[in-house]
């Protein structure tokens, strides 16, 4: 066996709900976990407010929810290494390594990827300027701060149109823009949303460009038919326009589809005997924390059984 920093039986990737509940499910079951996150334990989760439909808990902060969840595996034996960057792994050998910036090698029989992801940005002038300065990519986190203003929520999703709905809470006017003349949102999101007095809609449109000087002031909306830029004043921007998964560390490790996401088979198995995928960062439709916690107790008992295998045959 390699020399390494510390061997366990498997070792999970990702603190989010995914990999908390993989960490729960395994060290209840005597086996050696080890979590490395790149973040504080609770993945996505820590910039949700509030958690208002995870059976069994009427409301609860996103933070502490995953802080719960960290002290339930730790409790039960799982090693929580935070602010961890990994920088290396070899996941294709019986057993597999995984390497951190600061040159620590942690070697196991399994692992879990449940290394989540992130909200999909525009990726125009002064988006990074005014990021958490005027422009947010979460309504429940930031919605009360432009209480009795003038907001902008770009998108034409489920996500864009019950956001903006959402943040008529708070917003005295919501525009929403949408690159496209259509929404890809249910039919009962777009008729919320247009019968809602508070929210206009520019369609065929997009955001070229942010502009202000200490916070966003305003926004230059592009019309895709005519070309025309037009300046529009607003005191906020909510941008939904989609989800990426972190995997770019694990692409030639293991099979990703066209968007970036694990490709997984039903017990959350990838293409490589030993690993699996769980939470935001695997191919699928809904991204919940409850999908998320699913996600995480198939593929911790399917690892279990993994190492149970392997165990059977020495």
């Amino acid at each position: 066996m390699m020399e390494s920093a510390g061997h366990y039986d498997v070792i999970v990737l990702g603190g989010g709900p995914a990999g908390l509940t993989a960490a729960i499910y395994l060290s209840r079951a005597r086996i050696r976990t080890l979590v490395l996150t790149d973040a504080t334990p609770g993945g996505q989760m820590t910039l949700t407010h509030e958690i208002a439909n995870y059976p069994g808990i009427e409301k609860i902060n996103g933070y502490m929810l995953g802080s719960v969840m960290k002290k339930q595996a730790t409790a039960f034996g799982t090693v929580v290494k935070s602010n961890t960057i990994i920088s290396s792994m070899v996941l294709d050998a019986q057993v597999k390594s995984v390497t951190t910036s600061e040159g620590e090698t942690y070697t196991a029989g399994a692992v879990i990827l449940a290394t989540g992801g992130r909200s999909r940005t525009l990726g125009v002038p002064g988006e990074d300027l005014f990021r958490g300065r005027g422009i947010s990519y979460c309504a429940t986190c930031d919605g009360d701060f432009f209480t009795g203003k003038e907001i902008v929520v770009v998108g034409g999703g489920n996500s864009a149109l019950e956001e903006a709905v959402s943040l008529t809470k708070y917003a005295t006017k919501v525009t929403v823009v949408h690159q496209f003349d259509h929404f890809q949102a249910f039919q009962y999101a777009i008729e919320e949303a247009r019968a809602n007095p508070k929210i206009s809609f520019v369609m065929s449109s997009t955001i070229s460009s942010f502009y202000g000087n200490d916070s966003l002031e305003g926004v230059e909306i592009k019309n895709l038919i005519s070309g025309d830029v037009t300046r529009f004043r607003t005191d906020g921007v909510f941008i939904f326009i989609g989800y990426v998964p972190n995997t770019e560390t694990l692409k030639g490790l293991v099979t990703l589809n066209e968007r970036g996401e694990i490709i997984v088979s039903a017990d959350m198995s990838t293409d490589i005997k030993g690993v699996y995928a769980a939470g935001d960062a695997i191919v699928k439709r809904y991204r919940q924390v409850t999908t998320a916690v699913g996600d995480g107790t198939v593929a911790a008992l399917a690892a279990a059984d993994y190492l149970n295998t392997l165990k059977n045959k020495e």
